[in-house]
């Protein structure tokens, strides 16, 4: 019997065990028809004079990902150089791509950029050196940038998500923006597009509030900007309690501020967002197989061992976050899911990892607890929701000499491809001297 996991995808525990035919345990698992969906979601999100959609690719980077995203009309948010590299591999042009990062290029680097800037990546300028370094040649070559602004606001899923506040370092502070706007006179550099990005997962109250706030910076310090982009950071919800940023309400906020700046102004602003979370969260899983239960005694917990935890999803353990588990029995029935029933069942969920923080129930705290699910038997499958970002992007992944974990679509005619391989240990290994 083939059943949906949830209501809002297309995977089903028969797409589920086939990618486990196709591949093995464990692997990623995409909704390539949810993925557009939600690309379109974003393009038509309300706005004044136009909006472009630029997909954070740090929440997945992987080539097929990048050219559905691309295909919807999306532009790119790399957030380095290798960013820029793997698009561009991708097939996506320098001109469709805005690079926001921490590095300052060197060197060969350094000419690299140089040759994407004078075929069309826009740089966001994220501090005074990297002004310093790049302004005389945007200069020299007519070439308008970008700054990013470090607000003094943020909010975020974590404190460590937060990118707006005193305690993160991330574009030029407000009390340094009058030293970089006189160096960029004096160096004749023009600023097309005015950036911020407050945070991941956080409060939408303080990303509204950011928008007025921004446009009070463009207005009295950029008069030729004519893009103004508030990052990305749009709450996605991938437990049944938690509430998504309502984006069509964020979007009329935003039109009613930037015609009240039209109005003002008379300068017609367009409005550009950098989602990553939101386009790419809920359309992945991790599929695992239960390879053992434990007990640590009757004060202690039960725990199913799966073969995936910290080294497919680092969330839970470096932010304290939750994903939803879907129990699949051998005959391919539904035993669970955390937005049905069977979840008669408490256990914490650990991986195969020699680390105690290898957990996928655990407080941002470090401390394990147990979640309700079916209880499974070993070979059962185990399938962890929420993990199309910042899942296999950011998964420490040969740590125990664990292999890196091969990437599989579903395509919407129901296909499955095969999208990354498993990493071989010859791989593993042959940058070794």
């Amino acid at each position: 019997m083939t059943e949906h996991l949830n209501n809002f995808s297309a995977v089903t525990t028969d797409a589920v065990l086939r990618a486990k035919e196709l591949c093995g345990s464990p692997l990623y698992l995409y909704d390539g028809a949810l993925l557009a969906a939600k690309c379109r979601a974003a393009l038509a999100m309300p706005n004044a004079f136009g909006i472009r959609v630029r997909y954070a690719m740090k929440a997945n980077p992987n080539r097929a990902i990048l050219r559905i995203v691309a295909g919807e009309g999306l532009l790119i948010d790399a957030s380095s150089l290798n960013e820029v590299r793997r698009a561009k591999l991708a097939g996506i042009d320098y001109d469709r791509m805005i690079l926001t990062t921490q590095e300052v290029p060197e060197g060969d680097d350094r000419a690299e950029l140089e040759r994407m800037m004078q075929s069309g990546l826009l740089y966001n300028a994220c501090s005074l050196r990297q002004l310093e370094r790049i302004g005389d040649f945007a200069a020299r070559n007519g070439i308008r940038l970008s700054m990013r602004i470090h607000p003094g606001i943020g909010s975020g899923e974590s404190p460590s998500r937060n990118t707006g506040d005193h305690y993160s370092c991330f574009g030029v502070h407000l009390d340094d923006l009058p030293a970089a706007l006189r160096f960029a006179e004096e160096r004749g550099i023009v600023f097309s597009h005015v950036h911020s990005h407050i945070g991941s997962g956080g409060d939408p109250e303080i990303w509204r509030l950011n928008i007025g706030l921004q446009l009070g910076i463009t207005e009295r310090f950029f008069p030729d900007a004519d893009t103004v982009s508030f990052g990305g950071g749009l709450r996605e919800a991938r437990m049944p309690d938690e509430t998504a940023a309502d984006i069509e309400e964020l979007g009329n906020h935003a039109k009613t501020l930037m015609e009240d700046f039209c109005r003002r102004t008379g300068r017609k602003l367009v409005m550009e967002i950098e989602p990553g979370t939101f386009i790419a969260a809920n359309c992945g899983y991790v599929v695992t197989t239960v390879m053992d239960l434990k007990s640590t005694g009757g004060g202690g917990y039960n725990f199913v061992i799966a073969d995936g935890g910290m080294e497919m999803n680092v969330r839970p353990l470096l932010y304290g976050s939750r994903h939803p588990f879907y129990v699949i029995g051998r005959d391919g029935a539904l035993l669970s899911s955390e937005f049905g029933g069977g979840r008669d069942w408490e256990a914490a969920v650990a991986g195969k990892c020699c680390e105690s923080g290898d957990c996928q129930t655990i407080t941002a705290d470090g401390v394990s607890y147990a979640h309700k699910l079916a209880r499974p038997s070993p070979g059962d499958t185990l399938v962890i929701g929420g993990a199309g970002a910042y899942c296999s992007a950011m998964a420490p992944m040969n740590y125990n000499s664990h292999a890196e974990a091969p990437e599989v679509l579903l395509a919407p005619d129901g296909e499955l491809r095969l999208i990354r391989r498993r990493q071989t240990i010859e791989q593993m290994t042959e940058n070794e001297i």
